[in-house]
């Protein structure tokens, strides 16, 4: 299995940003014997860290190198500051635009990727889920199966709040220069549930949802939310829960689960 480091200028972020990649396109004959997955074109994930985090933090929290050999996977890591993965207003600040059509565009050029929808997939954890969530809905062209791990769906929290509003995460205005008018994220772009009924309007084919969380995590109820949401509007979506809080021994337990499932195997 190869790891690549790719440090590049980003048209969207406006600055030379990083990702790294797994790629396992060396792994030895003994290591691959009998594997199924290897007698198919090798798929991808585009897996987003959460808030605070890097490119890196999937290397260092989770086992991806061994599912990136076991499922013949390539998996591509991202760095997404603290932008939710959306599109800011201003110069650099296109996040949603980077992940789900720049960095595609490119990882399949340089690596060789395939371009099929349903060898794509996207998935992250914390606010990396709702950026995998967001960026699959907002191109559902381009992924077929989004994941979501203890997903930050926290549109309804930050809804109509005002200027002195500071919670343990961040406050006010960064919210508002993160997700734009406050007052106006039910019609907004950077509302999941906007772009599920925008989808459903238009008639277009929604990617299939897996979705996570922990009975002790404090983003249980929001992950309920919306999953009660789909299921209202007439979406079936894979949505689990058992014990567990907001961390990596969590989402370690999910994330070949998860994998499965986006390769319809589980």
């Amino acid at each position: 299995m190869a790891l690549f480091q790719v440090d590049y200028y980003s048209k969207s972020l406006a600055k030379s940003t990083c990702f790294h990649v797994l790629v396992p396109n060396d792994a030895s004959p003994e290591m691959i014997k009998e594997n199924v997955h290897y007698n198919r074109k090798m798929k991808s994930l585009y897996l987003l860290h959460g808030y605070s985090g890097n490119s890196k933090d999937w290397l260092l929290g989770s086992s991806v190198q061994e599912m990136s050999i076991k499922y013949n996977l390539a998996i591509i890591m991202p760095s997404g500051d603290n932008s939710f993965y959306l599109d800011g207003k201003g110069t650099g600040r296109a996040y949603c635009q980077y992940v789900g059509k720049e960095l595609v565009e490119y990882t399949r050029r340089v690596f060789g990727l395939s371009e099929d929808k349903d060898d794509t997939y996207i998935g992250g954890l914390s606010m990396g889920g709702f950026g995998a969530i967001h960026t699959g809905l907002y191109f559902p062209e381009t992924f077929g199966k989004i994941v979501g791990l203890s997903s930050a769906l926290i549109i309804h929290n930050i809804e109509h709040i005002q200027e002195d509003h500071k919670d343990l995460i961040a406050d006010y205005y960064y919210y508002n220069s993160v997700f734009g008018d406050l007052n106006q994220l039910d019609n907004s772009v950077n509302n999941p549930e906007f772009l599920i009924q925008r989808l459903q309007q238009e008639q277009k084919t929604i990617p299939q949802i897996y979705m996570a969380c922990g009975t002790e995590d404090f983003l249980l109820e929001e992950n309920r939310a919306f999953y009660q949401f789909l299921t209202k509007s007439g979406i079936k979506a894979e949505y689990l829960e058992s014990p567990g809080v907001h961390n990596w021994e969590f989402w370690n337990r999910y994330l070949e689960p998860s994998i499965k499932w986006s390769l319809g195997i589980a």
